[in-house]
């Protein structure tokens, strides 16, 4: 299925980075522990979240809801958006199109 956009994706990955960066130990995502995560440089730590952020875009077209650590992020597709959620609260939308 895939998820379907007509923006950049450079531009939608480095939103979706930025918004499960704020995802609270979104990093758990990736079985790493605080310890590991802390010890991290900020550069490091960006590149984690990139690449997280890339398997949740990629992973969306097969499962249109994925959880990450207290957070959910999810694919409408009629809307062409990505929600990101928190405490069942959206805290941040990303535009596919």
């Amino acid at each position: 299925m895939g998820v379907r956009h007509a923006r950049e994706y450079a531009d939608i990955l480095k939103e979706l980075t930025e918004a499960v960066a704020e995802i609270e130990n979104s990093y758990t995502f990736f079985e790493m522990e605080t310890e590991e995560w802390e010890a991290l440089h900020e550069d490091d730590r960006h590149e984690v979240m990139e690449a997280l952020a890339d398997d949740v875009f990629f992973g969306l077209g097969e499962n249109p809801e994925i959880e990450v650590a207290g957070g959910v992020i999810t694919y409408n597709s009629k809307h062409h958006i990505i929600e990101v959620s928190q405490s069942d609260q959206v805290t941040r939308i990303v535009r596919l199109i």
